[in-house]
């Protein structure tokens, strides 16, 4: 089933009614404000990129490289096979991968043909699969092999006619796949052999060998949407973001502009999932189309960071403030860092002092450079802000990207004076076409102003200083981030009051060491059942099936009764302040007994 963008009344890429002001464009060339986006898609922009290359490293997967040379073949068999498996343009295709070679082939392969990929976390419960599927209208899912346990069950209820499984060692080394096929592959459950509903990574690819009839040969638009990512919108409830290709390439137009220092044959640690916007725009896309070469981890392990840097020296790392904290818990006074060009975070605010400790560890380390704060989101496919790296502003999150504008706005819509805390707004080529198939989602945070602009508004507070520095002060959403992921407190209560013995629920996050906050869900049970072990361990099970693996609960307390706002909704704000007086009165009482 083709992809359809209801009827918009705006594209973004057609330019501006009225320019918004920009105090920040004196940093910046007037063509660089003035950004001219070729008119194709994301592949051919990335082709044109990479011309006369060949013999150069696109990806190293644990030790194992592929070349420019190879990436283009892969990604020519890989579109010929999705041809002779039936997909054309304008199918979406599910990918649930986390970062492996096979992943972004497939990306950059489906575009070649019009395709639209629909990226989702492969952590993603049995149910939420499945409602993914369904909400998007994918006719075809490829999957790590190790989640097929999850799908065999509910594919049937889907629009989907085939699956991919790709086995996570399918790219190792040959040493490295001997040792996971022994030790993980055996335990995984696979299809039953001769299945035709389902394909190996090699029976895919060897589908495509024989096919002839280049139907990819189609006029691209830089309009056309390109990719989904996925996002709460305004209520929590998980809206497929629809991103144009026109998205993608003035993501490199603006890293061209801002990161100069990058080089061809520079590594980009890819430590950012591809289903996020910063692990495929920046860690992945972007790091392609600048000639870089992509060094894929598939599964980060906070404790081994510093073997990881050590092993690859990547010129540029970027990644969220928890695992940048999580780096100077490690004790290596042997590692050296002075190979970074850039580190960027981004995901979550940074705090001034955590800020601080980094760059110390940076430069204990032998880093000549700072750690950069940017900002971004999903609508966006990743950056629009980002601090200068000669001289960042601690405690900002930069000023926008060339092209790009942002603006501080009132509830009414109204622009803000410098200096007056109000939602951040942003407005552009960067911003996503929709939210696919919700208008109702769609126009909540897409907004026609008087300036006869789209503005993209983020629920995010902040404010603008007279040169264009924009420094972020809070949540308007009621939203928990941990380790950089986005979790919706409703998603979790829904499955929770689900159950019978529940009644009510409210989730907050409250602090953690690593993960900057994970969740706690205050409970209310109903007449006739009371707190047990057999009772946590079924609402444990319950989320599991339910909800994405970052999201579940970590943390239950049962009261008799919630507290209640003034007019009749649970006050979670109220809990919030609760459950830190009773950390501290523990934290306290710890400290007396020593």
């Amino acid at each position: 089933m083709s992809i359809n963008i209801y009827d918009m009344k705006f594209f973004q890429f057609l330019g501006f009614h009225k320019k918004p002001k920009a105090p920040w464009a004196k940093y910046y060339d007037k063509k660089d404000m003035n950004l001219k986006i070729p008119n194709m898609s994301l592949y051919q922009y990335f082709r044109n990129c990479t011309r006369n290359i060949g013999d150069r490293i696109a990806f190293d997967y644990y030790g194992a490289k592929t070349t420019y040379d190879q990436l283009y073949r892969e990604i020519t068999l890989c579109a010929k096979a999705f041809l002779k498996q039936g997909i054309r343009r304008g199918d979406v295709v599910t990918i649930c991968m986390p970062n492996t070679p096979e992943g972004i082939i497939c990306f950059l392969a489906l575009n070649k043909i019009g395709a639209v990929s629909n990226m989702i976390h492969p952590l993603s419960s049995e149910n939420e699969i499945k409602d993914t599927l369904i909400a998007t209208s994918s006719v075809m899912l490829v999957m790590i092999d190790i989640d097929y346990v999850k799908v065999k069950n509910i594919i049937k209820d889907t629009e989907v006619f085939r699956v991919i499984c790709v086995r996570a060692s399918d790219s190792m080394p040959w040493l490295l796949k001997m040792g996971y096929l022994v030790t993980q592959g055996r335990k995984t459950e696979l299809p039953k052999k001769k299945d035709p509903f389902y394909l190996t990574w090699k029976e895919f690819l060897e589908s495509g060998k024989n096919y002839v009839n280049h139907r990819y040969n189609y006029s691209h638009s830089k309009g056309d949407p390109a990719v989904m990512l996925h996002s709460g919108g305004t209520t929590g409830t998980p809206k497929a973001i629809v991103l144009s290709n026109a998205n993608f390439i003035v993501l490199i137009l603006q890293i061209k502009i801002r990161l100069t220092d990058l080089e061809p044959g520079d590594k980009c640690l890819a430590i950012m999932p591809v289903f996020h916007g910063f692990g495929l725009g920046v860690c992945v896309y972007a790091a392609l189309c600048l000639k870089a070469t992509c060094i894929l981890v598939p599964q980060f392990n906070a404790l081994e960071f510093d073997k990881l840097l050590d092993r690859y020296k990547p010129e540029f790392v970027i990644g969220v403030p928890t695992l940048f904290e999580a780096l100077m818990e490690i004790k290596n006074d042997r590692l050296r860092l002075d190979y970074l060009k850039y580190v960027i975070s981004g995901g979550d605010v940074l705090k001034p002092a955590v800020e601080e400790q980094i760059n110390q560890f940076l430069a204990d380390h032998g880093a000549k450079i700072k750690i950069i704060q940017g900002y971004g989101m999903s609508e966006c496919l990743s950056a629009v802000a980002l601090n200068f790296k000669e001289s960042p502003k601690p405690g900002t999150i930069g000023i926008p990207f060339p092209g790009c504008y942002m603006g501080i706005f009132s509830p009414e819509d109204e622009e803000l004076p410098y200096g007056v805390e109000g939602e951040i707004c942003v407005c552009g080529p960067n911003v996503m076409l929709g939210y696919y198939n919700n208008e109702k989602e769609t126009n909540e945070v897409l907004h026609l102003h008087k300036d006869g602009n789209i503005w993209l508004h983020s629920g995010d507070l902040g404010s603008m200083d007279r040169n264009g520095y924009i420094t972020y002060t809070g949540r308007i959403k009621r939203m928990i981030i941990s380790s950089g992921y986005n979790i919706y407190p409703n998603q979790i209560e829904n499955v929770l009051e689900e159950y019978p013995a529940v009644m009510l629920s409210s989730a907050i996050g409250v602090p953690h060491p690593y993960k900057g906050e994970v969740v706690k869900v205050f409970l209310v049970l109903k007449k006739g059942y009371t707190w047990s072990k057999q009772l946590e361990e079924e609402l444990r099970e319950l989320c599991k099936k339910n909800l994405p693996r970052y999201s579940l609960p970590a943390e239950y307390e049962v009261r008799k009764a919630l507290p209640k706002t003034m007019i009749g909704k649970v006050d979670f704000r109220k809990l919030q302040q609760e459950n830190k007086e009773e950390r501290e009165r523990e934290r306290n009482e710890a400290n007396k007994k020593v």
